[in-house]
């Protein structure tokens, strides 16, 4: 129960105050004026205030104001003379909690006391939350503020200080692996250690050993006796990376390896018991796997019991300014090389792309641009622009006066001589690098070849409806 500054000048109602929160288990101080009831905050413990509204000296909207300017954080349900809704809602405004009118009557008073408490329960809760994300943000090097990656901060960092199985499903690039470090540094296993293991890169007859190690003569070469990763991730963290592609028969182990966090070497008889906390990461859909016979069902409910889906960064365009920024600072400090921001137009063409390998393909486009870069700030022309779509097919150049001007045909270039494709598909003749110009181009054949839906357009130009029409809206130069 709570401990509760109880404020009144009148005697008579400070007792009926005090006895009913006393009657309901909470521990009471009561004093007759604000004077006294600093004195009371000054020691600290206080969590809740019951004041009255009108006292000599300084009244209770006064008291009220002096909190907030003095930084207490404590909250305060005032009582209010009968009839007197003007300072009820006074009160409110000025940042009281609830109020409560004059007599006052016990029933009343307790159900207002314990929804305050149950604010102060969720206002230190948030404030805990809070504090996780953010000590999860500072210690990540995962960079985004999108909608999305906002979500994901949230969950890891309420998930990371406890012991639960993460399951992380993301296509590859995303930075599973990334996040599943963090989780351990944020975790009370920081100090143990974080071992890794890749599923998909181990040739198939190794995989049980690397696990769950093996004794010696247990198959042919095996000269010594060898601890396995779970023995080695003991009090601290085992990333099993790519876990769908474990073999069915081993996955049988390894959910027993988990529920009782025990097993056997291959080759040995005796159990080996380990405390150990996993996170699993995949580029499939697991749940899909599960339904086509690929893996096993109970083992996937055991490993998704925080499972967490990690979008790909078409899906985040919004976050390349900030990934592309990050990027290029820590590649510019880790060469030497001064760096003084990104160009718009860099930004610009980077977000159009769709970006297939993720973050990781984004890195590296970056650390390469910025390695070849002859300028402070990063220019388009750093990039190899013809992965973005920005470099004319030599055909395209030819001089207008020829078949293959802009809008035109050519025999010899699959077109038909109105200009239309023989093989079905668009094509677009550019004769501008501008890429304002280029991409108002490329958007208005789009539209056009989908008789302005903008939907199948998007689709066409490989970007998000959201991101089309944020480009169709945007005024003109």
């Amino acid at each position: 129960m709570a401990r509760i500054l109880c404020v009144d000048d009148e005697a008579a109602s400070l007792m009926v105050v005090e006895d009913a929160l006393q009657d309901a288990g909470h521990q009471t101080i009561g004093v007759h004026n604000v004077e006294a009831a600093n004195k009371v905050l000054a020691r600290g413990g206080i969590e809740l205030i019951v004041s009255d509204y009108r006292m000599p000296g300084a009244t209770g909207l006064e008291f009220l104001s002096q909190l907030e300017r003095e930084g207490y954080d404590v909250p305060l349900i005032m009582v209010t003379g009968y009839g007197s809704i003007e300072h009820a809602v006074a009160s409110i405004k000025a940042g009281a909690v609830d109020y409560i009118t004059k007599p006052v009557r016990p029933q009343q008073l307790q159900l207002a006391v314990d929804q305050a408490l149950e604010l102060v329960r969720l206002r230190r809760e948030n404030a805990q939350l809070k504090e996780e994300v953010s000590r999860f943000r500072s210690a990540s090097e995962i960079v985004g503020d999108s909608p999305s990656m906002e979500r994901i901060f949230e969950t890891l960092g309420v998930v990371a200080p406890t012991r639960a199985t993460v399951l992380l499903q993301g296509e590859s690039g995303t930075g599973k692996e990334l996040l599943a470090r963090t989780i351990h540094q944020l975790s009370e296993r920081s100090d143990g250690p974080f071992i890794a293991v890749n599923a998909a890169a181990l040739p198939e007859n190794l995989v049980e050993s690397t696990l769950f190690g093996h004794e010696k003569g247990a198959f042919t070469g095996a000269v010594k006796s060898m601890r396995g990763a779970f023995e080695r991730a003991n009090s601290g963290t085992l990333l099993l990376d790519e876990i769908s592609e474990m073999r069915l028969d081993l996955q049988a182990k390894l959910l027993r390896a988990l529920q009782e966090q025990e097993f056997e070497r291959v080759g040995g008889t005796v159990p080996i018991r380990v405390d150990v906390r996993v996170i699993a990461t995949t580029n499939k859909d697991l749940a899909q796997e599960v339904k086509a016979g690929r893996f096993r069902e109970d083992l996937y409910y055991r490993l998704s019991v925080v499972p967490l889906l990690i979008p790909p960064l078409r899906e985040r365009m919004e976050d390349v300014p900030l990934l592309v920024t990050y990027f290029a600072k820590r590649v510019a400090e880790e060469n030497n090389k001064k760096f003084a921001g990104v160009a718009p137009e860099t930004i610009d063409m980077l977000q159009r792309y769709d970006w297939p390998g993720n973050v990781r393909e984004l890195a590296h486009d970056v650390e390469r641009a910025v390695i070849l870069s002859e300028n402070d700030v990063l220019l388009p022309k750093a990039f190899d622009r013809s992965r973005f779509g920005l470099a004319p097919a030599p055909e395209s150049m030819a001089s207008s006066d020829g078949p293959s001007s802009p809008g035109m045909g050519s025999a010899g270039d699959g077109n038909a001589r109105d200009g239309k494709p023989r093989d079905g598909k668009p094509r677009v003749f550019l004769d501008t690098l501008n890429l304002d110009e280029v991409e108002e181009v490329l958007i208005k054949k789009a539209l056009e070849i989908t008789d302005d839906n903008r939907t199948k357009a998007a689709k066409l130009l490989g970007i998000s409806v959201r991101t089309l029409r944020n480009k169709l809206n945007r005024p003109s130069s």
